[in-house]
């Protein structure tokens, strides 16, 4: 009961605007994605795709709270031309931004947590499996935005897939650019910079320049 009560406070009308604007009426009328009043919907075009049985509250965008967060100046965006598919459960806190440029997909597993002041932007495709977690203040980003050419003029920094496997933990202010391939069962510690593929599951990855510090490992929330 306590919960049903939580998840009836959070819908407002940006929840209303955003699940009728996404979804066909029978799935929007029940509220699948609850958005925060702190949330500001920059750009709501492109598809968002929901995998799995419909529940209310099953995706929460802007909620959460941790101490480093400033909750009355900063503020969740998304802006969306592209696709977001979500394959069950997702949490996105307070201050994350998400932007999906047209074309591109950013796919989301089941179980699926981001803490505050996150950013993901996609201009290609990003893709996060089952039960995986990216702490705060931290980046993943498969562009580099601007164009950079060679002698003869020919673009050479095209924008790669990121992948991120099932049930990997990112630490707090790391960035995950573009061709970076996570497995899973992996840590990612605090501070670290991923740029290529790492091989081995169920590793903690970590250090300048990046190395195995642990293999073997297991973790949870």
């Amino acid at each position: 009961m306590n919960k049903a009560l939580k998840l009836l406070g959070r819908i407002n009308l940006k929840t209303i605007y955003f699940n009728f604007k996404y979804f066909p009426f029978g799935m929007a009328i029940r509220l699948p994605v609850l958005i925060s009043n702190n949330v500001f919907l920059y750009k709501v075009k492109g598809q968002v795709i929901i995998n799995g049985p419909i529940k209310t509250g099953l995706i929460q965008i802007g909620y959460g709270k941790v101490g480093i967060a400033d909750f009355k100046r900063s503020r969740a965006i998304w802006e969306v031309e592209g696709d977001v598919i979500f394959n069950g459960r997702s949490y996105i806190m307070h201050g994350c931004k998400i932007h999906v440029m047209k074309n591109a997909q950013l796919i989301i597993g089941d179980g699926f947590n981001m803490s505050v002041e996150c950013v993901i932007i996609a201009q290609k495709r990003i893709r996060i499996g089952k039960n995986s977690g990216i702490s705060w203040e931290s980046l993943v980003m498969d562009t580099d935005f601007h164009h950079i050419y060679d002698e003869n003029g020919i673009e050479f920094n095209h924008p790669k897939e990121i992948i991120i496997g099932d049930n990997v933990w990112v630490a707090c202010k790391c960035t995950i650019l573009k061709g970076a391939v996570i497995p899973s069962g992996c840590v990612v510690a605090a501070n670290s910079m991923i740029t290529k593929t790492l091989i081995e599951e169920k590793c903690i990855y970590g250090g300048n320049p990046l190395r195995v510090l642990k293999s073997d490992i297991t973790w949870k929330y």
